[in-house]
């Protein structure tokens, strides 16, 4: 990770928009690019898909937006008109779908397997499908109030709707990062649970949820899972929470195996790597395992932790006769987004004004990939300032 000066992005399509981003952040999606997808990478990509910014031009075909105005822009790449988009489906955007790789929509800063569209983590950013993507937002509010409507929030909202956690029931959320965090004020704001289980690993961010009223177990305080899973049906009447969600994804610990295959593809030329993962990768399937054994039967599994491996193997016995239902997928944003607007007011129910724990220079950006990777200094939620 390194911070280069590039040439300014311009319009090549009616449908762009150019905007000067003021504000944008490091997700845990983009240490996936460190290891998991690293042989999808090429030197010189610009990574980040968490931007907002002020308008600065736009195409002749984009007319709901116009230079001088505030927008979120939301990760994924969408049209806004296909059949997918109008089914609120727009990471499987048909007008923007990679086919080359056989991958939906497309998505920025994201690897040539998403189409590898320069990023937000930059002063200026090209942003195909303006006349549908970006979100107007108004003037006078601290960027932290409207940022993570490009990604966290509605990947937050997205994984508790997929959880369809009954009214009444019992959620439990695995990793509590940002995603994950979030989660959980959400479904605290909805009201729907009324008990929220947190498991995490990490000092800070046990300490965060707890503060939340997340009942929270500490991975370190048991030395196997199925220690872990007991804990957690005692004091749900033996049966399980009603819902899990798995909000960490490729980064779980554990799986030597796992971690071993994707180590060995840094020892292959980059297309022969990038060839082995996407038909043999494994991922480290600790979470998705322990969500497995932990939810009721009949209960959901809600994955929004990124996977990417195309040869895992799942416990596919016990998955069916649990009866568990799975969802999963990238959050679609524009869906969501109505929904989440209402609660961006200055009462700011889900806590998106102090969400971040560091903010930095974009200048800092490799130190921050560096810190936000190896948990240090409480890094929970970075964003960037160019």
């Amino acid at each position: 990770m390194r911070v280069e000066t590039v040439p300014d992005p311009v319009l090549k399509e009616p449908t762009d928009a150019i905007v000067r981003i003021t504000t944008t952040g490091l997700c845990g999606s983009d240490l996936h690019l460190y290891e998991v997808l690293t042989p999808f990478m090429t030197p010189g990509d610009i990574l980040g898909h968490e931007p907002m910014g002020i308008v600065e031009e736009t195409g002749p075909e984009v007319t709901q937006i116009k230079p001088g105005d505030r927008v979120v822009v939301p990760f994924q790449i969408a049209c806004g008109h296909c059949w997918m988009c109008r089914s609120g489906l727009p990471t499987q955007c048909e007008t923007t779908q990679v086919a080359e790789h056989g991958m939906g929509a497309e998505l920025f800063g994201y690897t040539k397997l998403y189409g590898a569209v320069a990023g937000g983590q930059a002063e200026y950013l090209r942003v195909p499908q303006a006349q549908y993507g970006p979100i107007k937002v108004p003037e006078g509010v601290h960027d932290d109030r409207f940022v993570y409507l490009s990604d966290v929030l509605p990947t937050a909202w997205q994984a508790v709707e997929y959880a369809e956690v009954p009214r009444g029931g019992t959620l439990a959320v695995l990793g509590l990062g940002p995603i994950g965090l979030m989660a959980c004020r959400v479904a605290k704001v909805q009201g729907l649970a009324d008990r929220v289980i947190g498991v995490d690993l990490v000092p800070e961010r046990l300490r965060r949820a707890r503060a939340d009223g997340v009942e929270v177990h500490d991975l370190n305080d048991f030395s196997r899972q199925e220690d872990l899973v007991e804990a957690v049906l005692s004091t749900t009447g033996g049966r399980g929470p009603d819902a899990v969600i798995d909000a960490v994804g490729t980064e779980a610990h554990g799986s030597p195996l796992g971690r071993t295959a994707q180590r060995a593809t840094g020892l292959l030329p980059r297309e022969w790597a990038a060839k082995l993962t996407e038909k043999a990768g494994v991922d480290r399937l600790a979470a998705l395992r322990l969500a497995i054994a932990l939810v009721r039967r009949g209960g959901t599994i809600s994955l929004s932790g990124v996977y990417g491996g195309m040869a895992d193997p799942l416990p596919l016995l016990t998955m069916f006769d649990k009866q568990i239902q799975l969802r999963m997928g990238q959050a679609n944003v524009r869906r969501w987004a109505d929904d989440i607007f209402p609660l961006l007011t200055d009462d700011d129910p889900l806590g998106v004004d102090g969400f971040a724990t560091h903010r930095v220079p974009l200048e800092e950006a490799p130190r921050a990939y560096e810190m936000f990777q190896h948990k240090e200094d409480g890094a929970i939620k970075v964003l960037m300032r160019p």
